[in-house]
This record gives structure tokens, sequence and C-alpha cells, in this order.
């Protein structure tokens, strides 16, 4: 709320200081029908700007053209890095390439500027609005000024603090600014949007990571700000799994076309609660293998009672779900768990050189279906040779709600319909074009 001097948390990071970063890396594509697609890049891709380095695992472990979209549709490219995903663009007049975490859990669109007093370090130059012919400053008075947490400068400009669930935070200005997408296709899309540019940022980021693409619901969301001008609210993006060969891109597409079509595809419907930001679905329950799990035990599920979050790489669930949940697992896994192993903690983890062979996961949600396989739920820790139950204690449930992280929305064309409140998903190989 403008004025206010409390920072709101949202929930990309919500666990960082546990969790792997992902960058998406954005290569944004143009078409008659008014959307695009653009990649999400790896860091340890030959196409990264961040060198080409060896594949690397999660430092810690929490410690082409999609078919289903429209054939018109350009699409963007998006790369991972430690369990986030990040997009490229490019900002202001001439253009400066930055590489940002693709992140449906929060609204803000921000990158580091200069001049920095409070800024962490990162590898590529940040960018410097006195040399953009293109950059305008945002007045206290403006509507935008009033959609976020912010105060009145001295000057008159409006002045921003932004926080995430981790206690990461971003401070600087909002302005307005001319951002470019290059498509997949290598078309280019460009459009003014209202950004932060943050001159004082602290926390769990580091210095692969230039800011955060805010894709959630709110009106000063990216996603929000594309979809203006494009016409239309919407997008859909299609992740590739964790472990693959980081030079396979994931993809993301934005407007009209980006909708998740043909067979096999199963919807649920978007709720509205007081967090426009977050993208709320119910979710009934959980069936590891045949065995059915409420998500209450009481069978009085909420509404809204979990919500996508592409910036938190595993699923958080209730303590008692989750419990309910890692007991099935073992039950129906015909290996001993790892015990006593102060590298692993306490998550449930397997001793094995390869993914397992356990049961499937269906996430029931209100409507829809989707079956998980053991490659979207056991993830590699830092320690070789086992594989662990990328499912985490939230908490009880009355603190707060489920997420359904990065790693088990993998191989599914995902699209998000904020005009019909629906969200889709279709079963896809994410690793092809």
């Amino acid at each position: 709320m403008a004025g206010s001097n409390a920072i709101i948390f949202h929930s990309c990071f919500i666990i960082a200081s546990i969790l792997c970063n992902h960058l998406v890396g954005l290569l944004a594509t143009g078409s008659g029908s008014g959307g695009f697609t653009v990649e999400l890049i790896r860091r340890d891709s030959l196409k990264s700007p961040f060198g080409n380095a060896n594949t690397e695992r999660l430092d810690t472990f929490f410690p082409r053209r999609l078919e289903g979209v429209n054939s018109n549709t350009p699409q963007t490219i998006v790369k991972a890095y430690k369990g986030q995903h990040i997009m490229k663009l490019s900002i202001g007049t001439p253009p400066v390439d930055i590489y940002n975490i693709a992140d449906t859990g929060s609204d803000l669109f921000w990158t580091q500027c200069l001049p920095c007093e409070g800024c962490y370090k990162q590898i590529y130059p940040m960018f410097n609005p006195q040399k953009s012919s293109t950059y305008s400053d945002i007045s206290c008075q403006s509507d935008q000024c009033h959609e976020l947490n912010t105060k009145c400068s001295p000057k008159n400009l409006c002045e921003y603090v932004y926080g995430y669930g981790d206690s990461s935070t971003t401070r600087g200005f909002l302005a307005k600014e001319t951002v470019a997408l290059t498509s997949t296709t290598g078309e280019k899309v460009s459009a003014n949007v209202v950004f932060g540019c943050g001159h004082n940022n602290t926390g769990t980021f580091n210095d692969h990571e230039m800011g955060i693409i805010g894709l959630g619901g709110g009106v000063m969301s990216f996603t929000s700000q594309m979809g203006a001008a494009l016409g239309s609210r919407k997008f859909s993006h299609c992740l590739s799994p964790f472990g693959t060969d980081p030079n396979i891109p994931s993809r993301i597409s934005f407007g009209s076309g980006s909708e998740v079509l043909g067979d096999g595809v199963v919807s649920t419907p978007l709720i509205q609660r007081g967090d426009t930001t977050s993208y709320f679905v119910t979710l009934k329950g959980i069936s590891v293998g045949d065995k059915y799990l409420s998500y209450d035990p009481s069978d009085a599920v909420s509404e809204g009672n979990v919500f996508l979050d592409s910036g938190a790489p595993p699923m958080l669930m209730p303590e008692d779900l989750h419990n309910r949940l890692e007991a099935e697992v073992k039950k129906q896994i015909p290996l001993a768990p790892v015990v006593d192993d102060p590298e692993l903690g306490t998550q449930l983890c397997y001793k094995s050189a390869k993914n397992l062979d356990g049961p499937i996961l269906t996430l029931h949600f209100e409507g829809a279906d989707v079956k998980l396989p053991p490659s979207n739920f056991f993830i590699p820790p830092p320690k070789q040779g086992f594989f662990c139950l990328a499912v985490q204690n939230f908490g009880p449930a009355e603190s707060g709600f489920g997420i359904i992280g990065n790693f088990a929305q993998s191989n599914y064309l995902i699209g998000y319909d904020m005009e019909k409140m629906m969200l889709s998903f279709k079963q896809t190989d994410c690793t092809k074009n």
C-alpha cells in the first residue's frame, strides 16, 4: 500500500535460504496474433551468458515450439540454474541485456541499477538509467505508485520497498522503460513497462541473478503489463525437468495463442483471494499410487488452499499431509531409506544411482488430476548417489498454504488464463521443440 512503512513479503524465495536458484532466459517472439514465446536459460547452457560451466547439481537440496500452443504464437526460452528459471530480455535505449529469475509468486519486475549503494555482486554490468534515452521516473501522484508499498522521495519520485519470504528485499524507484524480448523465431517484441530500478538489494541473491521478473497476477506484474500491451492477460510455460541436458531450454509464451489446447488438457479454476499476486487453486488431495490422501484429514478442504510458484523448487505441504504422504511413499518404495546421515538431514532419501522406480503421485485439483512421475518429486541432493523426496513440511495447515514448486511443474505445459480465471495442464515433453 502506498505510503506504508511495512514491507510486504512475497513467495519467491520464501525458502530461498535453503533453496537453489533458477534463472530464466527469455528470448521472445512476436506474431500477428499479438503473442510471443521466449526461452528460459540454464546457466550452464552453451547459450548462457555466464559461460559454459559444467552441469551443476543443486548447491543444497532445498539446502522449439510447444505442442498444444497455437502454432502462430511466438515463444521465448527459459533456462535453469540451481532450481530456478532465468529469462533474458533487454532494457533501455540503447538496450542492455539482463537475466532475471522468472517468478510466478511475485509481481514486481526489477533489476539492479546504478548508482547502487547497497547491491549484491553481479557478474554483468548493472543497468545505468542515466544512459538510457527512454527511461522516465514515476511521480508519487501516478496510479502505479499506489499499487505497491511506496513512499514519496524529496524529489517527488515513487520510492518502493519490496520484500520476499526469506527477508530478501529490493529498494529503489519505480520508473517506466522500454523492454525488448527476442523470440524463439528471432523476432523482437518491445513494450513500455513499469519496473523497479533497484538501488539497494539484499538477501539470498547470487551474482548470476540481475533481478526478478514478477509473473504474478497483480496489476503491476510483468504478465499483466504485457497482457495489456498484447490485448490478452494469459501466458503458459513448459519447464524442462531438473537434471536434463542444460543446453535444452524451457519456454514461456505470452498473450493470444498461448492457450493450452489439444487432447489431454485438464483445467481447474483459479481462486481469487485477498492476495492477487499468487495463482491459488484448490487441491482436494494427493494419491500415492492407489492410496488417496485427503488434503485435510477432516475432509474440510478450503478453496484456494495451494498456489503455483515457479520461484520455489520443491513442493511444500502442511505438516499433517506431508507426514502422511512421506509415510505412504516409504511403504511403496521397496528400498530402505537413508538414516543418520548428517549431510542429508531429516529429508527422506534413498541410495540409488538413478531415479527411483517409485509410485506415481496424483495431484487431485478441483476438476483436474495431474500425475507426477518420480522424476518430478525425487531430486538428487549435493551428495552424489542419492535421491531425496522434493516435498517439504510447510508447518501446520492453519499457518498458511501449500505450494506447488517448479520441480512438480516440469514436463507439463501449464496455462494461466486470468480472463477466464482458469489454470490448465497438459502433460508434455518440455525438452522437445
